[in-house]
């Protein structure tokens, strides 16, 4: 009997040893970072080189798979459908977390089929003009638009997009009504920001940052809660007394049930990876805001959870819909 139990215990402990070793061994072959969005945009930019220092960092490759369309769900349903074991995650922005809004079937879900990893980067907007334009503030444009028949108009990236509902919220708070005209990008909508048609575009720090910084728009304000490294002298909407301080964001993720020794030990290489200086750098010439200090994965996904919720009342709010 002393026998058998020594035995069994033996079987267990070696059946245990396997597990650890195998959750430990994580990865063992290469890993897909999908991005839902097309080749050589911000997200992209910064997720190819993300990829090639995690591929050192982890010794496995991570190959980047573009997979774009429907403002990134194609990709992210690919992702909510693909095995739950670490070797296919995704860098995405911001309209992940404001799809559920906008979208009546998406087929999934960015909270229940989706696991958070962390976050990567801040990714603000900017309320922008023409050089020569009167308006210099926040408090300015604000007053235009209460003035008797004024049309004041603002240039997004379209329906339901997080320039969009920054407009939107910007007219809630400051009890102001203004007119979107939707583009397909931010150089779509340069000429006639610049022509004067249009009085102000709220759009991606990334192509418009550049044109600030070498005279060619004037930056009225930046989007979230700390001003931008690249541009400093912007001041945000709340140090301009719009309290509103969601902000656009790269994140990380995989599907749901990933397994936690997966999730942790890519938490850990890509935190110790955003660290570096040249990470740090990209991010920042990107017009991004790195992550700082590091993002567990319960704090990313608890941040996370609550953009769903404020990007999705925003939206709501706003009467958004795309299908």
């Amino acid at each position: 009997m002393n026998r058998l139990w020594k035995l069994c215990l033996g079987t267990a402990l070696g059946g245990a040893a396997m597990i650890s070793t195998s959750a430990a061994a994580y990865p063992e072959r290469p890993i897909k970072l999908v991005v839902p969005f097309p080749s050589g945009g911000g997200t992209d930019i910064v997720a190819r080189k993300l990829a090639q220092e995690l591929t050192a960092e982890l010794k496995q490759t991570v190959i980047v798979e573009n997979r774009s369309g429907a403002s990134g769900n194609i990709g992210a349903a690919s992702v909510a459908r693909s095995a739950a074991d670490g070797y296919t995650v995704m860098m995405t922005a911001a309209p992940f977390a404001i799809a559920p809004a906008l979208f009546k079937d998406l087929g999934f879900h960015p909270v229940k089929d989706f696991t958070a990893i962390t976050q990567i980067a801040t990714v603000p907007l900017l309320v922008v003009t023409r050089p020569q334009s009167p308006l210099n503030t926040m408090a300015d444009l604000v007053a235009a638009a209460r003035q008797q028949g004024a049309d004041v108009t603002y240039a997004t990236f379209g329906v339901g997009s997080p320039p969009h509902l920054v407009g939107e919220k910007i007219q809630q708070l400051a009890g102001v009504k203004m007119r979107q005209i939707p583009y397909k990008g931010g150089q779509a909508a340069l000429s006639e920001i610049l022509s004067g048609d249009i009085t102000v575009g709220i759009l991606d720090v990334v192509s418009m940052a550049p044109l600030v910084k070498a005279g060619r728009l004037k930056a009225l304000a930046i989007t979230g809660p700390v001003r931008s490294p690249e541009l400093p002298d912007i001041p945000t909407l709340s140090q301009q007394g719009l309290s509103f301080d969601a902000v656009g964001w790269y994140g990380l993720f995989g599907s749901a049930g990933m397994p936690l020794a997966a999730v942790q030990t890519l938490n850990t290489a890509v935190n110790k990876v955003l660290a570096r200086p040249d990470m740090r750098k990209l991010i920042v010439d990107s017009g991004s805001i790195p992550i700082s200090p590091a993002t567990s994965p319960e704090q990313w996904q608890a941040r996370f959870d609550n953009d769903v919720r404020v990007w999705g009342q925003i939206a709501r709010d706003s009467g958004a819909t795309v299908n």
